[in-house]
């Protein structure tokens, strides 16, 4: 078995922690993407992460992360009393809002927040509280109660600011050598994952990106002068990330697929207490199996968008590689109306994720893509190793139902 193939197992989550930092230190790798069905100890990793890094250092943390703690830092203060101010209240005594106030972040804030949102926030720093509001007219209503995706969306907007100036090396945060993020996309729907995604991306890539420098010390050339203590220099910030998302997930590893990198099935067999991880860099990814399901929900339902087309394309170019094939439509080649299928998913598919403005399919072109997909879960079967479980493998029946 090759060791691409092969399933690696760990008894201990603090054994799979190892392995993650040794990918991202003497395994040369930038990043780690993980793809972990729900249920699977994906929080419990990054605590496990975190708690490694301060054991390493002497009860200094080297990890700012993202997951349900981090949106747990946040509360809502409804004002059952008056029924009028309702607030987001801050837990300013985290670590991770330490320089928050400081550093000006509402700015960087409202321009992340005005990509994925249409309301406004006030933070009010005596109190720690966050206000919101729609519309810019002294009539319109204040301190509204948003939805949970809307709250999700301020908070994964809070982060990235943070995440900014952790990469202008702001002091409050130099302690910071590792990102890792776990589901940001709580509640959002998949235009704003594809939006959220592709952001993300971008700034772990500008993170690992930072120079490395030399720290330097004064007065080398005179024996008789002090040291000086070496200054703080920026060096990259690698980064972790998992997911149960799939379509998040893959345009996360599009994204970066150029950058050094190192992408894993994470699986708890059984939900018992072993861990394993299978790579999937050279070898279909097992996520796509995942994505199929999910492209065979959505033409179920009928809520089929634009950019489903370029899911299911990603799917055939990923099965043609696999099978030596130079083109996607190597897995149409010989269907009744392939020459049809080839065109459409060339004309509806996109080079770029329509991000902002989603589209919804017309008619014609669900059924187009009804008709694909069936073709083309007629003619492959995918067969999962037992690893996946039981609840992956009833997943799979659902995709050929």
């Amino acid at each position: 078995m090759s060791e691409k193939a092969k399933i690696h197992r760990y008894t201990s989550l603090r054994g799979l922690v190892t392995r993650l930092r040794d990918d991202l230190n003497g395994g040369g790798q930038d990043f780690v993407l993980l793809y972990a069905y729900n249920g699977t100890g994906k929080t419990r990793l990054t605590m496990e992460f975190k708690d490694a890094g301060k054991r390493k250092n002497k009860g200094r943390p080297d990890t700012l992360y993202f997951n349900a703690f981090t949106e747990d830092l946040f509360r809502w203060d409804n004002d059952l009393e008056n029924d009028r101010e309702r607030r987001l209240h801050i837990n300013n005594d985290s670590k991770f809002f330490r320089g928050l106030k400081d550093l000006a972040l509402d700015e960087r804030i409202a321009h992340y927040l005005r990509r994925y949102a249409e309301f406004g926030f006030d933070v009010d720093y005596d109190s720690w509280t966050v206000s919101f509001y729609k519309g810019e007219d002294d009539a319109a209503p204040r301190h509204i109660k948003v939805s949970r995706g809307e709250e999700n969306i301020f908070i994964w907007c809070v982060f990235m600011a943070i995440c900014e100036r952790v990469i202008d090396g702001a002091e409050s945060y130099q302690w910071v050598d590792y990102l890792y993020i776990d589901d940001p996309i709580t509640s959002l729907d998949d235009n704003n994952a594809i939006a959220v995604a592709s952001d993300l991306a971008r700034l772990l890539r500008k993170a690992n990106g930072r120079t490395r420098a030399e720290p330097t010390v004064a007065g080398n050339n005179d024996l008789d002068a002090p040291e000086v203590a070496p200054r703080q220099v920026a060096a990259p910030i690698k980064a972790v990330v998992s997911s149960h998302h799939a379509l998040f997930y893959n345009v996360v590893c599009n994204e970066l697929k150029t950058d050094k990198h190192r992408k894993y099935l994470l699986q708890r067999p059984e939900q018992g207490s072993t861990y394993t991880l299978r790579a999937t860099d050279d070898t279909p990814f097992f996520h796509h199996v995942s994505m199929l399901a999910e492209l065979q929900k959505a033409a179920g339902s009928g809520t089929l968008y634009t950019y489903h087309f370029n899911m299911l394309r990603s799917i055939l170019e990923k099965t043609a590689t696999f099978f030596g094939r130079d083109d996607f439509s190597a897995c149409i080649h010989g269907l009744d109306d392939a020459d049809l299928f080839a065109r459409a998913l060339n004309l509806l598919s996109h080079g770029k994720y329509d991000i902002y403005q989603p589209s919804e399919m017309v008619d014609d072109n669900k059924r187009l893509f009804r008709q694909i997909l069936d073709a083309f879960l007629h003619r492959y079967e995918f067969t999962l190793p037992e690893v996946f479980g039981q609840r992956v493998s009833k997943q799979l029946g659902a995709v050929r139902a």
